[in-house]
């Protein structure tokens, strides 16, 4: 699918904006649904709100999927469909600046539902912590959320759920945009 209308990979540091997180029952895009979609909007670099949701996928989830995440076919049982929650989850947003790790994922995925679903266009641009991260620690043996996190010495206890994702993806933001912007202003 063309993402005509996709917003633009920034390389800035806001401080106001908020960071999403989502879980599939897998990861090809077209095929595979959101299980979890969550967010925390950051207003001068204070967490002031959060969603977090399950939902109902159409498909059961593989046991692959229920190890990673602890997600299993009884937790979204009575879950809220895609429709209502993409829809929830696009008034949250609004048009705030979008933070995630591997970013484009979750974008790409949200776009695609947001469009299918509902008729809404995602256009927000976003900052990508595994761009940030690249940058800022080049030496790193990889730059997956949980090595940036522990580099940092940030817990990853509950990631793979969303919400903590959201959370540790918030605190690396907090030390690699630091971290860069000693670097840019010649600090280090």
């Amino acid at each position: 699918m063309k993402r005509k209308f996709k917003g633009k990979s920034l390389l800035e540091f806001p401080s106001d904006y908020t960071v999403v997180d989502i879980e599939t029952n897998g990861l090809m895009e077209g095929v595979c649904e959101i299980i979890e979609v969550s967010a925390l909007k950051v207003r001068n670099d204070i967490v002031c709100d959060r969603f977090s949701t399950l939902i109902k996928p159409t498909q059961p989830i593989s046991r692959f999927i229920t190890r990673l995440t602890g997600i299993t076919d009884s937790m979204v049982e009575n879950a809220p469909d895609i429709v209502d929650v993409m829809r929830d989850f696009y008034a949250f947003i609004g048009k705030d600046i979008l933070i995630g790790h591997n970013v484009h994922f979750d974008v790409n995925f949200l776009y695609d539902n947001l469009w299918l679903y509902n008729g809404l266009v995602l256009d927000n641009s976003f900052v990508d912590t595994l761009r940030l991260a690249r940058k800022a620690l080049p030496d790193l043996s990889n730059h997956k959320q949980s090595t940036v996190a522990e580099y940092y010495g940030i817990s990853t206890v509950g990631a793979h759920r969303a919400l903590r994702d959201c959370e540790i993806c918030d605190a690396c933001y907090r030390h690699l945009k630091r971290d860069l912007l000693y670097r840019i202003n010649g600090f280090l």
